[in-house]
């Protein structure tokens, strides 16, 4: 039987260690958007298994093998497997402040569309992108390669962004990333270290100080 593919989706996942900032992340996105969500499964409880099974908004509950130590670095192959034509992967880490979905229009083919990493682009003195948000249109080429380096596992990154990083070039980051306005992924360090002041419909809470201000913003919701 031929899996059904959606015409776009958004690709979430997460682990069991990640798992408790799901019900906030999808409150977050149901107060603004209706698209359907893809969930990529790392290797959640079964209590929040059944949650998601049992969510009208998620499509369908993708299961990975996530008996490779980080599971972070599962996020480009379930990407290349999403079930999706026009995709949008997000962190969920992120806090959905704002309706979203014409993120989709923004997106070109054969290409991954990402926000630029402001801060590590001005800090490292190159051009960096943001992984938290990536959006593609059916599989481009740097995709599967992307999860192909990762699934070879000797790559000596400590992440997906770093191992994407360390495949482009100036000239080939051209051509395979496509960019998208800041406002789809504004960071936790644009903000208290580059004192960005623009729009914001996505914001990121990187890092273990992102992750506290998310338990702080569920305490006091």
């Amino acid at each position: 039987m031929t899996k059904k593919i959606l015409p776009k989706a958004f690709l979430i996942g997460c682990d069991v260690n990640t798992e408790w900032m799901l019900e906030w992340f999808l409150e977050n996105y149901k107060l603004h958007n209706s698209t359907p969500i893809v969930f990529a499964d790392f290797g959640v409880s079964q209590s929040v298994a059944e949650m998601l099974d049992n969510d009208a908004l998620i499509a369908t509950r993708m299961s990975m093998n996530a008996n490779r130590g980080k599971n972070w670095f599962l996020k480009p192959e379930s990407m290349y497997f999403a079930p999706v034509k026009k995709c949008v992967w997000l962190d969920i880490d992120i806090h959905i402040k704002e309706n979203i979905e014409e993120i989709f229009d923004l997106l070109v083919p054969n290409k991954l569309n990402m926000v630029a990493d402001h801060f590590w682009t001005s800090h490292r003195g190159e051009q960096w992108h943001n992984s938290g948000v990536v959006g593609f249109i059916d599989k481009p080429v740097i995709l599967r390669e992307w999860a192909s380096v990762i699934a070879k596992g000797n790559h000596g990154q400590v992440g997906d962004q770093e191992v994407l990083h360390a495949m482009l070039n100036p000239i080939t980051r051209i051509g395979h990333i496509n960019d998208l306005p800041h406002q789809y992924n504004v960071l936790r360090l644009d903000v208290e270290n580059d004192n960005y002041a623009g729009p914001i419909k996505m914001m990121h809470w990187t890092g273990p100080k992102g992750k506290e201000t998310i338990k702080e913003i569920m305490e006091n919701a």
